[in-house]
């Protein structure tokens, strides 16, 4: 009797596991894709290409593909993270240097990034009052203020604030928007220095953390709603410009104890945190300091990263980005920060700086990103203002003695991922038969479908787009990249 009980609780179980098997493969099936056409667009090296429209290519039912022929292969059926935007950072610099150019000027640069016409940004990140990209160091409370008495963000109200106001409005009216801190005050830090590292001291982390609130709830007054926030921008630098360490323990416990409680009981508890917000190498162990903690990963809504692994050589580490999704599926990833360093004017047209760009995004994007992040949108014909002469590249400069701006290819690379990639898409399974082209697919919620492919050799390259049984004849020029629209 005991035996025929058994033999029916083990039937009843498997009959269920099955059941739920099935019904997991029907959640999993998406209704079939009937494609007739795909528009292509174009930008390549040594032509005049740039998010070219070069017309429409035919799908037919595909074939075996031949061991012989270069193909990439889309699984509509397969679909993982997310897409929450990509945009750049409105920094001091890019707000005195917008201010600077002609009227005429500053509406084609809204225009270029912020509207449907240009490449359509979707995300903005600005700082928490002075960075790198400040006229100096400044804050928004007075020495010494521990309680925050004379808060005042005034400083931004001159050039930051309306040129943020301008690009929300451009982009519709929402525009997902984060801030992030440089240093605290100097007078919180054990060095007494907002520049060259320091620490913030345990007796500042609850005014600390109400300063962020309190600039959240200052900007959102003002009609700029704040998404979320990153702690500490670069928490294992110590810069010669605004900066502040954290070990991984220490910014575990500051968002345990002090900045997640008071954002919750300041009525900001909505507002996502992104632990880290520095680069690809370290970033497995700070995640796992932090997001192993429940008590900790409860206020965090993911791990941002930044491009600038210098130490690690020409290794851009990729993978650390996919090891951290694949340890905590359930948080999110953001590229925070990425920018071409070392400005030389000689160099707007520099194509190895735009493929950066386009590596990064397709492979930060295959291990699980989620959204991603420019460094400054525009910047002087210096590559600054910048407080101490850290001089980089902008996607484009504004010449602020013709009044001209310089669009270089970085901002086209980028533009074939922004333009046709929208917040609430998902990242669709792609992969290449060769290592000769990079691809990355993602399916909009109307369900159009991007598939953004490059190659940074030096010959055409003739491939072989599979989607499901379905597939199109392309070619890409030498040094080039294009999105396949379907």
């Amino acid at each position: 009797m005991k035996n025929t009980i058994y033999f029916l609780l083990a039937f009843i179980f498997l009959n269920a596991c099955a059941s739920k098997s099935v019904d997991s493969r029907k959640e999993n099936q998406y209704p079939p894709i009937a494609l007739k056409e795909a528009k292509v667009f174009l930008t390549a090296k040594d032509t005049d290409l740039r998010l070219a429209d070069m017309g429409n290519q035919t799908f037919e039912p595909g074939n075996q593909p031949l061991e012989t022929e270069l193909s990439i292969f889309i699984n509509p059926n397969k679909r993982f993270q997310k897409f929450v935007g990509i945009g750049g950072a409105i920094t001091d610099a890019s707000a005195e240097t917008f201010a600077k150019l002609p009227k005429d000027k500053q509406d084609e640069l809204i225009k270029a990034y912020y509207s449907v016409d240009g490449i359509n940004y979707s995300l903005l990140r600005t700082h928490i009052h002075s960075c790198d990209f400040s006229p100096g160091s400044y804050t928004y409370v007075a020495d010494g203020d521990k309680e925050l008495k004379t808060f005042n963000i005034s400083h931004d109200l001159e050039y930051r604030i309306p040129m943020m106001k301008r690009a929300i409005a451009e982009a519709g009216g929402e525009l997902m928007t984060y801030v992030s801190p440089w240093s605290p005050p100097a007078f919180m830090k054990s060095n007494g220095d907002m520049l060259k590292g320091g620490s913030l001291m345990p007796d500042y982390y609850d005014s600390w953390a109400l300063y962020y609130a309190k600039f959240i709830k200052e900007y959102e007054a003002l009609g700029i709603p704040i998404w979320g926030l990153t702690i500490q921008n670069e928490p294992m630098a110590t810069q010669r410009w605004e900066s502040c360490i954290y070990t991984a323990s220490q910014e575990r416990d500051f968002v345990k104890n002090h900045l997640g409680p008071t954002l919750q009981k300041e009525g900001l508890g909505d507002k996502n945190i992104i632990v880290w917000d520095h680069n690809r190498d370290l970033i497995t162990n700070r995640a796992n300091t932090i997001l192993e903690d429940p008590e900790a990963a409860k206020y965090v809504w993911g791990t941002g990263f930044h491009w600038y692994e210098t130490w690690t050589g020409s290794d851009p580490k990729f993978e650390n980005v996919g090891k951290v999704k694949e340890s905590f599926p359930d948080k999110q990833l953001m590229f925070t920060e990425g920018c071409n360093e070392n400005f030389d004017p000689a160099k707007y047209q520099y194509w190895p700086n735009a493929e950066r760009y386009g590596k990064s995004m397709i492979n930060d994007f295959n291990n699980g990103t989620a959204g991603w992040t420019d460094w400054n949108i525009l910047l002087d014909q210096t590559g600054g203002p910048n407080h101490v002469e850290n001089f980089c590249f902008a996607p484009i400069h504004g010449d602020t003695l013709t009044g001209e701006l310089i669009y270089t290819p970085s901002y086209y690379y980028i533009g074939h991922f922004s333009k046709f990639i929208r917040p609430g898409a998902r990242r669709i399974s792609t992969v290449a038969s060769r290592s000769a082209l990079m691809a990355t697919t993602w399916c909009n919620v109307d369900q159009s479908m991007a598939t953004i492919v490059m190659n940074e050799s030096d010959e055409e390259i003739t491939y072989k787009l599979y989607v499901g049984d379905q597939v199109t004849n392309l070619k890409i020029p030498a040094r080039a990249i294009q999105t396949v629209l379907y």
